[in-house]
């Protein structure tokens, strides 16, 4: 038998176990945090965490990518409560990421108390407000989740109608961002992707809309047409304007175009920001 005896920094140790690491099933970056930071903390965390028969991992799988012989588990829990507890003047302390140092903090600890409260709380949390299983919700970053809206009040029932309706829209494009846009009390459609209108939509629009305020002898702008300003005459170019929804898609517009005007992109930017 052939070993190996290796010294050095843990992130000496990571960087060796990577190298050797190249036959049979390559192991994963918890599992090589496994490897590095072995020790009673870890070897407790695995018994929790990583045990493909304990009764809740079906639960945690809601919300968790990964398969516990894998360590995905395990890695998530971990992710999670070592950016609440790990500070970054911590972290640069160990000189190394928040999950590594969090590992190596807790390396000689006979108990998981800690991570076994704070990941169960998130998962309480998140199984709280949202009640319902979608395949979406699998893999978000619930600890980040949490830690932003968990002092805010929700009413289950209020949400799931809100999930609901999102999820029936044809013009909500990531599933994905539904939940954070309803916990932030839908304000960041970024996090929808809407579909916006296509470039064939833009240029008719556009054509129509210009040529309409070149015989009025007003911007093509509707918003700069009613200022007092320098610009109530100005014909914007196609490349100056943004395509918007006249009745806003929180409203009900339809993202066609019956439903599009062109706005200079000040005033589309201004506009967006009300």
């Amino acid at each position: 038998m052939l070993v190996y005896e290796c010294e050095g920094e843990e992130s000496d140790i990571k960087e060796w176990f990577k190298t050797i690491n190249i036959v049979g099933i390559p192991l994963n970056e918890q599992e090589l945090l496994n490897a590095i930071y072995s020790g009673p903390f870890v070897t407790a965390a695995k018994a929790e965490f990583s045990n493909s028969k304990n009764s809740n991992v079906q639960m945690w799988q809601t919300y968790v990518k990964g398969e516990p012989n894998r360590q995905g588990i395990l890695s998530a829990a971990l992710d999670w409560v070592s950016e609440v507890m790990i500070s970054d003047e911590e972290a640069k302390k160990y000189k190394l990421p928040k999950k590594d140092s969090y590992m190596a903090k807790h390396r000689r600890d006979t108990n998981i108390d800690e991570l076994k409260t704070y990941f169960n709380t998130v998962i309480d949390w998140a199984s709280s407000v949202f009640d319902m299983t979608e395949s979406e919700m699998c893999g978000l970053e619930w600890g980040r989740l949490y830690e932003i809206y968990h002092k805010n009040a929700y009413s289950p029932k209020v949400v799931h109608d809100k999930v609901m309706t999102l999820y029936a829209d044809p013009y909500v494009k990531d599933r994905k961002g539904i939940f954070e846009y309803v916990l932030g009390g839908e304000v960041d459609k970024k996090l929808l992707n809407v579909r916006v209108f296509d470039e064939a939509t833009k240029k008719s629009v556009y054509a129509v809309q210009t040529a309409k305020a070149q015989a009025e002898g007003i911007s093509n702008c509707p918003f700069c047409a009613m200022s007092d300003n320098a610009n109530k005459n100005k014909i914007w170019k196609l490349t100056d304007m943004d395509a918007d929804h006249v009745t806003a898609w929180s409203k009900g517009g339809a993202t066609d175009r019956s439903n599009c005007e062109l706005l200079c992109k000040s005033h589309n930017r201004a506009k967006g920001n009300r």
